[in-house]
């Protein structure tokens, strides 16, 4: 679970100074090292003033994404973190020492976080139980079978200023010029020209209406008469026309996955609120806000 934010400001130091060397290695290709031997989570690696840092409390630092260091080998990221480590702790018992934990305004922040991070790992323990492939697939199932069949186009334009331009663009290309030749000299689309006016498979929906209307009453290989958008004028050739095919499993697993971890959550959220006893007491509003106007 990632820590908090006001615990991160003691790695400022540590990380700045390593980050340059880390950059630097990064860009030697490195031989594949072996991988690193299994350590248990309680052994210590380190102590400062007597109190220890266990390969446990590297663990739970690496899996914080404010302290990722991607092109850094293992062995050197594990130093990373324990000099990181090693500043949280001297920078805690420094704050221990001053007696910060003994005021009001700590003890609710730290009230706050406990049961942040306890919700946290809470939902994400509850969410791991219900992510099963079971799960994953008849959800899957379930969403495929209510997909309608969804006709696509693949087609190419030329857009021109006028009609006038559109109209000879039309006859050239129905006298038998190449149409991405045509394309590649004349359209003005900068993000189809280059491709010979390809816009690849597209929905009915993806396009502005008037477009979309002729494009799909066209067979594949049949070229347009001029059409009028707001973007100016198009000649239209249907390239291939097809049924929007239904994506795989494993194309929407990632997808599934998160709508179950996500309504998962949601629901026990719910649930608990419900069966919670909750009271809202009517508390004076915050300072500065909703205060009664003077007479």
């Amino acid at each position: 679970m990632p820590i908090t934010h006001a615990l991160l400001r003691t790695s400022a130091l540590a990380l700045l100074l390593a980050t340059p060397l880390a950059g630097a290695q990064a860009q030697q290709p490195a031989a594949p090292a072996p991988a690193p031997p299994v350590v248990a989570p309680e052994t210590v690696v380190a102590k400062v003033n007597g109190a220890p840092i266990t390969q446990g409390d590297l663990a739970i630092a690496s899996d914080d994404p404010a302290l990722s260091l991607p092109g850094v080998d293992d062995a050197q990221k594990k130093n990373l973190l324990v000099d990181y480590m090693v500043d949280l702790k001297v920078g805690a018992q420094a704050a221990d020492a001053a007696k910060v934990a003994e005021s009001p305004d700590f003890q609710r922040k730290l009230a706050y976080f406990r049961d942040k991070l306890l919700l946290d790992e809470y939902l994400e323990r509850e969410a791991k139980k219900a992510v099963t492939p079971e799960a994953a697939k008849a959800l899957y199932e379930q969403t495929v079978k209510a997909m309608k069949p969804d006709e696509e186009v693949h087609a190419r334009h030329i857009l021109v200023d006028n009609e006038d331009d559109a109209k000879k663009i039309a006859v050239r290309i129905k006298g038998g010029e190449d149409f991405a030749k045509v394309a590649a000299e004349a359209s003005k689309d900068p993000g189809s020209k280059a491709e010979g006016g390809d816009l690849g498979w597209f929905t009915k929906e993806r396009m502005v209406a008037p477009f979309a209307e002729a494009a799909f009453k066209l067979n594949a290989g049949q070229v347009s008469d001029p059409i009028k958008t707001q973007f100016g004028w198009h000649v239209i050739k249907v390239e291939e026309k097809r049924v929007k095919p239904v994506p795989t499993f494993a194309e929407m697993k990632e997808q599934v996955e998160q709508y179950i971890t996500r309504k998962t959550q949601q629901d026990l959220i719910l649930k608990l609120r419900e069966a919670a006893k909750v009271e809202r007491t009517g508390a004076a509003p915050a300072e500065g806000k909703g205060e009664p106007k003077k007479p």
